[in-house]
């Protein structure tokens, strides 16, 4: 029997929910707004508005906010992606209808004072700059301005200076946005915890009803077509110690049916583990590298895979020619089945042992509602995982790994 529950309201904001015998609960509202949403001179919106929602509410000052989460023990925090904003509390399962009013007040009565957001855009462009102070995050920005050059996805999450100083002179904008945006059918309230389904829908009833239904005809975002042609390389002067290290090119979107098969594909290479072909070549056989990894990042129309480095800079060319051949070897040759056991096995252990993060479960689970309308138990997921093949391993390491599509960027 599942011990996942779906509902829709009336507006048509989905509620997925999956009960646990822990005492604590995480509630959150996932909004498919974020950085691609945004025109060109309103770059950082999505962000400034996930700061900014803290700062005082119709009925609730910033002070307040906080106090009413932290007096109850409780832990409230907020993200923004390319594609989503999502805002989340975990508390004792007692304090849930207490937390989901809160939540509700921020993401639906937000006032945006002026006193109180003049604070908070201080706050992001001091962001800005300690973004800008640490090339391995840094050059994920640029390597997606990269291959998604002329469409809103290459834009920086936390938006420019400029763009934010014109944002932040009138509290309209934000709210003209979040009415735009922030529609009813591209939310989910995700609830995982140990209080009733009825507790749940009755309290999503009553403090996310006032959602406006959705309009004929909106566009959410327009869709991105890739590139044609050859990868690009650049070479960015940074003046770091070290030379980092960027490639990767176009992969799958979400629901894609190969979209499994590039995440098993992506552990072999480099998913995280040191046992991954990347990690055992240039750091365990050569020594050239203290990290390397690599991640399938799939979108809701497209996606891209990417290998990230640092290295010594006299290093640079061997780890560049050390990625090509394992991303060759991976074209070229097929698993043995005893590869594809053992790769199985691992990321077997390492789905089980990520299942134990509930706050992970509860983002992925809201994540998997924007999307899919359906949110799977890790089980489910691996069972599919399974039938894949070593030829449909090989098949998409040619597709997606081919040498002629692969964008490179450095920072020298």
């Amino acid at each position: 029997m599942s011990d996942t529950f779906y509902h829709n309201l009336p507006n048509g904001l989905q509620i997925v929910h999956r009960k646990t015998t822990s005492p604590v609960v995480y509630v959150g509202i996932m909004v498919g707004a974020g950085t691609r949403h945004e025109l060109l001179n309103e770059n950082g919106m999505a962000h400034y508005i996930e700061h900014c929602v803290f700062k005082g509410t119709q009925h609730y000052t910033a002070r307040q906010i906080i106090n009413q989460i932290e007096g109850i023990g409780g832990e409230i925090n907020a993200y923004t992606t390319k594609e989503e904003t999502t805002f989340y509390a975990a508390t004792l399962s007692n304090h849930f209808r207490t937390t989901l009013h809160l939540l509700a007040e921020m993401v639906l009565r937000p006032t945006f004072s002026k006193r109180e957001t003049d604070k908070e855009l201080t706050v992001i462009l001091d962001e800005i700059e300690s973004y800008n102070d640490s090339p391995s995050e840094l050059i994920y920005d640029d390597f997606e301005n990269m291959i998604f050059e002329g469409s809103s996805l290459a834009m920086p999450i936390l938006g420019t200076k400029k763009t934010l100083r014109r944002i932040s002179k009138s509290p309209d904008m934000a709210l003209s946005w979040m009415q735009q945006h922030y529609r009813p059918e591209r939310m989910v309230l995700f609830v995982l915890g140990n209080v009733s389904t009825k507790q749940v829908i009755a309290s999503a009833e009553r403090e996310l009803a006032p959602l406006n239904p959705p309009s004929r005809g909106e566009t959410i975002s327009l869709p991105f077509r890739e590139g044609v042609g050859l990868g690009l390389s650049r070479l960015y002067r940074r003046h770091t110690h070290q030379t980092h290290m960027m490639l990767g090119s176009y992969a799958y979107p979400i629901g894609h049916h190969k979209q499994l098969t590039m995440y098993l594909l992506n552990n072999i290479l480099g998913g995280g583990s040191m046992s991954s072909r990347l990690y055992l070549s240039l750091r365990e056989k050569y020594g050239l590298v203290y990290n390397i990894d690599s991640q399938a990042v799939p979108l809701s129309d497209t996606g891209y895979w990417n290998i990230y480095l640092a290295c010594e800079p006299q290093h640079k060319d061997a780890c560049l020619e050390l990625c090509h051949k394992e991303l060759k070897q991976l074209r070229d040759t097929t698993l043995t089945s005893t590869q594809l056991l053992r790769a199985l096995r691992q990321l077997e252990g390492q789905m089980a042992i990520s299942a134990e993060n509930q706050e992970n479960n509860a983002l992925a689970m809201a994540k998997q509602m924007l999307y899919h309308h359906h949110a799977p138990a890790w089980r489910e997921t691996y069972a599919k995982v399974k039938e894949i093949t070593p030829t449909q391993l090989q098949d998409v390491a040619n597709e997606v790994f081919a040498p002629e599509k692969i964008y490179t960027l450095l920072y020298d």
